[in-house]
């Protein structure tokens, strides 16, 4: 008895750590309560096919007789739904644009796991949706993503030529120090916190390196501008001096954001001609650039429902 207690023993003390680790890093699910309506603007309401047969939901906020789009991805625990006060400007700017809620988050399918390589697996899906239904829409294509969909669209963007320019707002220069910092929390000796650190590895099929900003960023070969605020205590500002010391020399530059926090989206807003300008000048420009005054006649496709006037500002 005595023996067979101590060969059960590794196996389940195993077994509790990949139980641990599954629930400390599954993502919270925020379903969205509004939708881009309530800041005025007339959209698609899209459904989006990704892989293993999961569907995203998404909203498509088209301008008219625009030929760029921007593709916008949360983070971690997000929606689309919390990315529309930081979206509608672009669009009012006159680009259209794609949010997407990734598996697992907003009103999206669920998935066994959420993880950076899967959020760009599902910002690689709503692409190729983009350029096969409104191909006219997306003769200029740039991303924005938040946080880990951040990581997410430098991981897709350094081997894909397709994007014109690219945004990365708050994103962690290394995933493995982000697992290590949240493994010190649990207080685990190094030895166990070194096995969970491989287990996750293992569970979402890449190493650390392979799909740290740090490095995917030196293989982007588009425009890529790093913001980041200067209060993130979540994600230090020095992640983002890091990742702009690994990208290409006169292809990166990195915007302070003074005041912001890691979710501080509202700060961002306030800063987001910087972020329009920065696509104008890589040729993805909205009809209605400069400025954010653009009309909102655009007719609606998927939804076909006429949106009022702004009921929040």
């Amino acid at each position: 008895m005595i023996l067979l207690t101590l060969l059960l023993l590794p196996a389940t003390l195993l077994g509790l750590l990949a139980l641990a680790v599954q629930l400390g890093f599954r993502a919270p699910r925020r379903r969205a309560h509004h939708d881009p309506g309530a800041f005025g603007l007339d959209f698609e309401t899209c459904t989006i096919p990704t892989r293993r047969g999961r569907r995203l939901f998404a909203w498509l906020l088209p301008a008219p007789d625009a030929e760029a789009t921007l593709v916008v991805l949360h983070g971690w625990g997000s929606s689309a739904a919390l990315m529309l006060p930081l979206a509608a400007p672009f669009r009012r700017a006159g680009l259209n644009v794609l949010l997407l809620d990734a598996r697992g988050h907003g009103n999206s399918d669920g998935d066994t796991f959420s993880s950076l390589p899967r959020f760009a697996e599902d910002l690689g899906a709503a692409v190729d949706w983009l350029r096969r239904s409104h191909p006219a829409r997306c003769r200029r294509l740039a991303l924005l993503g938040h946080s880990v969909g951040a990581g997410a669209t430098l991981y897709y963007a350094a081997d894909n030529p397709l994007p014109d320019a690219v945004i990365s707002i708050a994103a962690f220069a290394d995933p493995a120090e982000v697992t290590e910092g949240y493994l010190r929390t649990l207080r685990l000796p190094r030895w166990l916190a070194r096995l969970a650190t491989r287990h996750v590895e293992w569970r979402i099929g890449h190493r650390f390196a392979e799909i740290a900003p740090l490095h995917t960023a030196a293989r982007i070969g588009c425009p890529l501008l790093l913001v980041h605020g200067t209060a993130d205590t979540s994600v230090s500002p020095r992640d983002a001096r890091r990742i702009l010391e690994r990208a290409p020399t006169g292809r990166a530059r990195l915007y302070e954001v003074p005041g912001a926090g890691h979710d501080s989206v509202e700060h961002i807003e306030r800063h987001v001609g910087a972020l329009i300008d920065f696509l104008a000048a890589h040729g993805v420009g909205g009809t209605s650039h400069p400025g954010a005054g653009a009309s909102e006649d655009a007719s609606m496709r998927c939804t076909a429902t006429r949106r009022p006037p702004p009921v929040v500002s």
